[in-house]
């Protein structure tokens, strides 16, 4: 989208009247009379994904066990074709994706493997901006090997609270680190760190680098294979609309199919014979052989139909949209919200190459008062402790004018006391 940014709601009407992705917006189930921005923590669903599941559903009526080997979608080959339908997106080949589990149990599936500490190379890198549940999985692989999480765990710090310096991270990379595990955007800020300049450093060492790409997968394009990450994570819940709770992916970089994994399990072994009911594990082909679990079919199959949606809407156009609303956004707050009494601040980088989907909305008091009250007016965004309300647009069902909305709710807000009453 070229249109220049302009503070002003007329600008919203010209960008809405000119989005090549606005016929999207039909094809997924609106919430009634709300503006919904919050789809980095949940996505809408989507009709495409409602009739996949709706036919996943009809299989299961009319063939019971047999859904598991008959047809085009047999539930035996789903991860592998559903992980396939991501794989473009992420820039990787479709065998190195593959559809399975949570989030955090791929994180431990994959560090089991890929952290194998020996000689001077013990230590795993991480960041001290990271979300939770990774860093409870890397405490648990140091503790699994007897490690010391006070030893072992290294942290790379933030000088502002909001962001991460590459430089800092990569001057860390020391003959000391095994493996590296960091997010491709911050979870509170909105940050996108560059993850080729940091596979380069990391290789340069000897380093091998993974990333938790929840906050990017579905809104920023990816090039997994040509930068040469090691192995990656990322949810089907947020930027990929797959439902409440949906199951993830896992990417290994085919460089390292001969590793063994070492968190195992059924259907992580070879389909030819993984029925012979052996004992003895036989690795399968590709990513699959760091699945654990059978696939929660019911779950998986909405995502067959959002990640069609996605694919046809076409990754690079989706990240051009979402770079114009969030700028389009900055650009309001900046312009109308910046000073007294509102006092709203951009916590999230300017630079298009450096900020993901969404915006951090920054205020010293009563952010949290704020949050409530545009919850209250029918907006909704989310809230990170203590200052922090993440706004997103989604490109495919969000419009501009629904930022401008969202902007005069603040507005209103402040002016109006809510935010005190709130609680």
């Amino acid at each position: 989208m070229n249109i220049p940014i302009e503070p002003t709601a007329s600008c919203a009407q010209t960008l809405d009247r000119n989005d090549p992705l606005a016929p999207f917006r039909d094809r997924f189930h609106l919430l009634p009379d709300t503006i919904y921005m919050d789809g980095n923590s949940l996505g809408l669903l989507s009709k495409e994904a409602e009739a996949s599941l709706l036919a996943t559903l009809e299989t299961w009526k009319k063939r019971g066990v047999n859904g598991w080997f008959e047809g085009d979608g047999a539930w035996l080959d789903s991860a592998g074709q559903i992980g396939g339908l991501s794989a473009g997106m992420m820039g990787a080949a479709p065998d190195q994706v593959v559809h399975s589990a949570t989030v955090t149990v791929n994180i431990h599936a994959l560090l089991a493997s890929f952290y194998q500490p020996r000689d001077r190379r013990v230590k795993i890198l991480a960041d001290e901006l990271n979300f939770p549940t990774d860093i409870y999985a890397l405490k648990g692989q140091l503790a699994i090997r007897g490690r010391s999480v006070a030893e072992d765990l290294v942290f790379a710090p933030s000088t502002d609270g909001r962001t991460l310096d590459e430089d800092t991270i990569a001057a860390m990379f020391t003959d000391e680190i095994a493996v590296a595990w960091l997010p491709s955007v911050l979870y509170r800020s909105g940050q996108l760190l560059d993850m080729a300049y940091l596979t380069r450093q990391a290789h340069a060492r000897g380093i091998l680098i993974g990333f938790d790409c929840c906050h990017s997968a579905g809104i920023v394009p990816h090039e997994l294979d040509r930068w040469g990450v090691d192995f990656a994570v990322w949810c089907g819940y947020k930027y990929l609309n797959s439902g409440p709770g949906g199951s993830a992916f896992l990417y290994v970089n085919r460089r390292h199919f001969a590793r063994e994994p070492v968190l195992t399990g059924w259907f992580g072994n070879r389909r030819e014979t993984m029925f012979d009911m052996s004992h003895e594990f036989e690795a399968g082909s590709g990513a699959g052989r760091w699945q654990i679990s059978s696939p929660g079919i019911l779950g998986s199959s909405t995502l067959r139909g959002s990640l069609a949606l996605i694919n046809e809407a076409g990754i690079d156009n989706i990240r051009a949209k979402s770079l114009a609303m969030t700028g389009y956004l900055m650009a309001l707050l900046d312009e109308h919200l910046a000073g007294p009494p509102y006092d709203f601040k951009v916590g999230t980088p300017r630079e298009a190459r450096r900020r993901g989907g969404h915006v951090a909305v920054e205020r010293a008091v009563a952010a949290g008062g704020v949050c409530d009250a545009l919850i209250a007016r029918g907006v909704v965004p989310d809230f990170r402790p203590p200052n922090v309300i993440r706004i997103c647009p989604s490109p495919l069902y969000g419009t501009f004018d629904e930022i401008w909305q969202t902007v005069t709710h603040l507005k209103a807000i402040i002016a109006g006391g809510e935010h005190l009453a709130a609680r």
